[in-house]
């Protein structure tokens, strides 16, 4: 049987968590951190979360998707969240009446498709393979591999991109000459690349702007109005490029949101010379490890990968249009 959420179903959730989703390398969760992580979030839908269960009672399965207007792809949108069965369920009939259930909640929104993305909001954290607890906090898709990634691209769910989950310890990092040499060379040309001070760089919100990305517009500059360390590329003063936020997470993990750089100013290698900075100011302020991911065709995974970054897991963007 299947039913829409309540609260009465969280312990034998948790329970249902730390048993199956675990496997595919999800955090283990306390009843409390479960309900941080679906509860407490604003875009979670009671009528969008279910719980399958045993005749008995017990609970075999749990499914939870969200939606919202105001999030990228919102208005015709619905992201599923997250698929977790229990051993003896994980079948193609147990997916599919979970499967059906979100999407008829979507539909019954007016969504027309579904999306398995990063742009979710309920940002799932996962153990990053070979460490101590070192954790990522966004999973941005399905999970390569996992029993539910094959069952949605059998049930008619398309594979619209790969997402690499890249890793590297911070105890050994060192900027390359090769990269000090372009720094000097983009100093040459009149370029700075330094951390953002608002009493003497302008253009921060002009050039997010012109990189046309929503998250970046919106927590860049509240993240510097606080006095949390941004890197930026500066040229006669205007903010022409940027790397961060600089936090250290109390876990160890270095976190930020993005680097870009203006189109008009390309071609000086400001992207590498403001990741490595970014790297070493992360390592300075005591951050442990970094960990992002990326397309697996991004240009961008090649700068990774030279500053220490490997590949540790990748994962999967999918759709159904209904």
């Amino acid at each position: 049987m299947i039913t829409t959420w309540d609260d009465r179903f969280i312990a034998e959730t948790v329970e249902l968590w730390n048993r199956e989703a675990v496997r595919d390398g999800y955090r283990r969760l306390t009843e409390a951190s479960f309900v941080d992580l679906f509860l407490s979030n604003p875009y979670f839908d009671r009528e969008a979360t279910f719980v399958m269960f045993h005749e008995e009672g017990h609970v075999q399965g749990f499914a939870c998707g969200c939606t919202g207007d105001d999030l990228p792809l919102g208005k015709v949108a619905g992201y599923i969240t997250c698929i977790v069965l229990d051993g003896a369920v994980q079948n193609d009939a147990s997916y599919r009446f979970m499967v059906e259930a979100l999407e008829s909640r979507f539909q019954q929104l007016g969504k027309k498709q579904a999306d398995c993305l990063f742009f979710n909001p309920m940002m799932l954290p996962w153990i990053i393979p070979g460490t101590v607890g070192h954790e990522h906090n966004n999973t941005p898709g399905v999970p390569e591999g996992s029993t539910l990634h094959g069952f949605l691209l059998n049930y008619g769910y398309v594979e619209r991109a790969q997402e690499c989950g890249m890793y590297m310890p911070l105890a050994e990092f060192r900027i390359p000459e090769e990269i000090r040499a372009k720094e000097s060379k983009a100093e040459g040309d009149g370029y700075r690349v330094e951390l953002l001070d608002l009493s003497k760089h302008g253009g921060l919100e002009e050039m997010l702007d012109g990189l046309d990305n929503p998250l970046w517009r919106e927590q860049i500059p509240r993240y510097a109005a606080q006095g949390i360390p941004v890197m930026i590329a500066a040229y006669q003063g205007n903010t022409e490029g940027f790397a961060g936020p600089i936090i250290r997470e109390p876990g160890g993990r270095a976190f930020f949101i993005g680097i870009g750089v203006d189109p008009q100013h390309e071609g000086h290698g400001l992207g590498s010379i403001l990741f490595f900075k970014m790297c070493e100011a992360f390592q300075q302020i005591g951050a442990d490890y970094m960990s992002l991911f990326t397309g697996i065709n991004n240009p961008a995974k090649r700068i990774y990968e030279k500053a220490g970054f490997q590949t540790v897991k990748r994962f999967v963007i999918m759709r159904r249009e209904f």
